[in-house]
């Protein structure tokens, strides 16, 4: 394998050419239709970059990426980093309200894509009238496949509906490969958004560099070896297995939509030894069957983890090692902590534990966390470079200098993998027949260690409130995302409010409804 392509010697590709040129037949994706070794994968996505600079790809381009985590999304978006073309996520699901202004932003700060890189059946959809609607709701806006200006790159079969001169990215992994200079490591490679704890999109940027960088650390705070070995995470979210494979391990596919039931059957058959999940996502799994024993190492991903949780996967495996990963979209990971640390220090806050090697914290004059760090993204989109990242979290660095979470300094709520942001939602529902004020606050939800979202409203007298509640709840599924329809409904015959611009006081509100949402 000494003549394997590495066509981007400083990135997440240029490591897996490394690995398959020392340990050729080391697993590195395991899914439903098999196995790839570290020398598969590296030829596909060497062939597959070659592919995209013959069709007429490169550097600079701008790639929106609707392919959902797996060996096609693998292979291609790291072979679109390697020509130097920039990925952006889409991201069904999103909601169609912040889909659409991710969208402005995109248009407005970035180049219009040049390249829509999707599975075929969702351009099949989109070709539809029917189907766009059906995407929209889901929060997936594809552009118009009949843009000239627009090369469709496919996953999957060709469909009815695909435009003639669309591209099968299976066909391109069988292009001969060509030696390439590599890529430039620190010129913008991946473009994925978040509103952090607003209302408002940004879209930030990593690098190849940054990227890499991030997966190495993370792989060094979970003690990965640093070669390929026998270590299988079963997971879905593809940044963490970027770390995986950077360290060489084996990654796992959980195929989307994660189904518990499916989830735990291929953690059985694979004989995984990590994996990783929301508390909200373990704790379905908890719920549905016995976690196995080849689990050697469980991980969650999010703040505040409720200590519920980590007791229960403690009791299901007492031998494992369950950690948190405390990280953000512009900057993961931060910290690692142990389950043990986190509950004995639970009465005093929300332990995320020491910042990791080469990670510098701080708190601004409010209580803000401020980070910096070598796999800090290089900016958002349209605003410069990110010197220090803002984090929106409160939180307090203690006597051995470990970081305690005190809590979100804005109101967004986090549903599963779902951000909902409230400010999106309110005025469409205020405007609804009966209706004169409506807020949603999120409370915590013990059983679940979820979020539950509550919708209060304050009726204009208009209508009787049976009679209101009963509206809402037909009415609500046509007017917002499925995703930010509430858990509970409650009418209130006030809105607490605070200050002299008497905003409504979701905090004094949220401790109102937790008294009557359960």
């Amino acid at each position: 394998m000494s003549g394997t392509p590495d066509p981007a010697g400083a990135g997440l590709a240029g490591r897996i050419a490394g690995h398959a040129r020392r340990t050729p037949d080391a697993v590195a994706l395991l899914d439903a239709h098999g196995t790839l070794t570290y020398a598969e994968l590296a030829q596909r996505i060497a062939t597959t970059a070659s592919g995209l600079r013959a069709a007429g790809m490169s550097a600079g381009d701008t790639v929106l990426f609707a392919v959902r985590p797996g060996r096609d999304a693998l292979v291609l978006g790291l072979a679109v980093m390697a020509v130097g073309a920039v990925v952006v996520v889409a991201d069904p699901g999103a909601g169609a309200e912040l889909d659409a202004a991710r969208g402005r932003l995109v248009t407005e700060r970035l180049a219009a894509p040049r390249w829509l890189a999707a599975e075929s059946w969702l351009c099949a959809l989109s070709a539809r009238k029917a189907g766009r609607t059906l995407l929209r709701r889901l929060g997936l806006n594809l552009p118009a496949l009949s843009d000239p200006t627009l090369r469709l790159l496919h996953t999957g079969p060709r469909l009815p509906g695909l435009p003639p001169d669309a591209l099968s990215a299976a066909s391109l992994a069988h292009t001969e490969p060509e030696p390439e200079p590599a890529g430039a490591p620190d010129r913008p490679a991946l473009v994925v958004f978040t509103s952090g704890t607003t209302a408002r999109p940004r879209a930030v940027v990593h690098s190849q560099a940054t990227l890499l960088a991030g997966a190495d650390l993370l792989g060094e705070g979970l003690g990965l070896p640093a070669a390929p070995g026998p270590v299988v995470v079963h997971s879905e979210q593809l940044m963490i297995a970027f770390a995986f494979l950077a360290a060489g391990a084996t990654w796992s596919v959980a195929p989307l939509p994660v189904r518990p039931k499916r989830f735990l059957r291929d953690l059985r058959r694979r004989r995984a030894s990590h994996t990783f999940g929301t508390p909200a996502a373990l704790a379905r799994l908890l719920a549905t069957g016995r976690l196995p024993d080849t689990l050697g190492t469980v991980l969650l991903g999010a703040a505040p983890v409720p200590p519920p949780i980590l007791r229960r996967l403690r009791n299901a495996l007492p031998s494992a090692r369950i950690a948190v990963v405390y990280g953000a979209t512009e900057m993961l990971p931060i910290a690692v902590t142990e389950a043990d640390e986190k509950l004995d220090h639970a009465p005093h806050g929300d332990l995320a534990g020491h910042p990791l090697p080469g990670v510098t914290a701080r708190l601004n004059e409010e209580g803000e966390l401020l980070l910096r760090g070598a796999h800090l993204a290089i900016g958002y989109l349209g605003d410069g470079p990110i010197g220090e990242l803002n984090t929106g979290d409160r939180a307090r660095i203690d006597a051995e200098g470990r970081i305690v979470l005190l809590g979100r300094t804005k109101d967004m709520l986090i549903r599963g993998s779902f951000n909902l942001y409230p400010g999106l939602y309110e005025p469409a529902v205020a405007a609804l027949p009966g209706i004169a004020e409506a807020v949603i606050v999120g409370v915590p939800d013990p059983l679940t260690a979820d979020e539950a979202v509550v919708l209060a409203v304050r009726p204009d007298g208009s209508v009787p409130e049976p009679e209101l509640l009963r509206s809402l709840q037909r009415e609500l599924p046509r007017t917002i995302d499925h995703a930010a329809l509430p858990d509970r409904i409650l009418c209130l015959p006030a809105i607490p409010r605070r200050g002299r611009t008497e905003k409504p006081d979701r905090e004094q509100l949220r401790v109102l409804v937790a008294k009557e949402a359960w």
